[in-house]
């Protein structure tokens, strides 16, 4: 009787329970705290994690940054600076306990867009040219949805201690941008006429605009695990 394969056998059988018990045991680790500082399109700011389970997160996050953009709408240069503020919740799905994670989350969206253009010569302001002292300066301010569901694909270094990184990326559905108040201060910012084509300025910005309805996110976050 060959003993060798009985042996490995018996050592398989005797090893199960105890891989078992370990297995248990990690699913059982008691629930983990972790403070990071995030940076990327949302922002900088804080953000914390609570693991309740290895297979589990619940993140709350804020960014905020400001930063300047530029982009034409006919012959009409905007000057765009873009105020990051937003805040929010989400959970984090590990399938695997630690590496991958599926997020999806709840942001309360602060961001705005200040535009401003001080033309330098004749331009138009929807169908008519204006002079620049006709024009003046004009001015509004772009708001999105008070909320914004986000979902992001991830990667974290699960670290029960210490040091950790994270990476994420994924969309955030923030609604139509729109700017409702576009005025001027030129010497024709009252006139009827001038209001008109003004209005009519402020539909082209809209239709330019909107197709930032879905706003890209990409994250690094450096923390530490408790």
């Amino acid at each position: 009787m060959k003993l060798a394969p009985l042996a490995a056998s018996a050592a398989l059988v005797l090893a199960l329970p105890t891989a078992a018990q370990a297995q248990s045991a990690e699913d059982k680790a008691p629930p983990r705290i972790e403070a990071a500082l995030t940076l990327g399109s949302l922002g900088a700011g804080p953000e914390f994690t609570f693991r309740p389970s290895p297979y589990l997160g619940l993140r709350a996050s804020a960014g905020f940054l400001s930063v300047n953009h530029t982009f034409g709408v006919n012959d009409i240069d905007y000057r765009g600076g873009l105020r990051l503020a937003s805040y929010g919740g989400t959970i984090d799905l590990y399938p695997f306990r630690k590496g991958l994670r599926l997020s999806a989350g709840l942001r309360v969206n602060r961001n705005k867009v200040r535009l401003t253009a001080t033309p330098n010569g004749p331009v138009s302001v929807g169908q008519l040219t204006f002079t620049p002292d006709q024009i003046g300066t004009l001015s509004g301010t772009v708001t999105v949805a008070d909320l914004a569901p986000t979902f992001t694909l991830g990667y974290h270094t699960g670290k029960a201690r210490g040091l950790t990184f994270a990476i994420d990326g994924g969309v955030m559905l923030q609604g139509t941008p729109r700017v409702n108040d576009l005025t001027a201060n030129g010497t024709l910012a009252a006139d009827p006429t001038f209001q008109a084509q003004l209005a009519d300025e402020q539909t082209q910005v809209n239709a330019k605009i909107d197709q930032y309805k879905v706003y890209p996110i990409l994250q690094v976050s450096i923390g530490y695990g408790f």
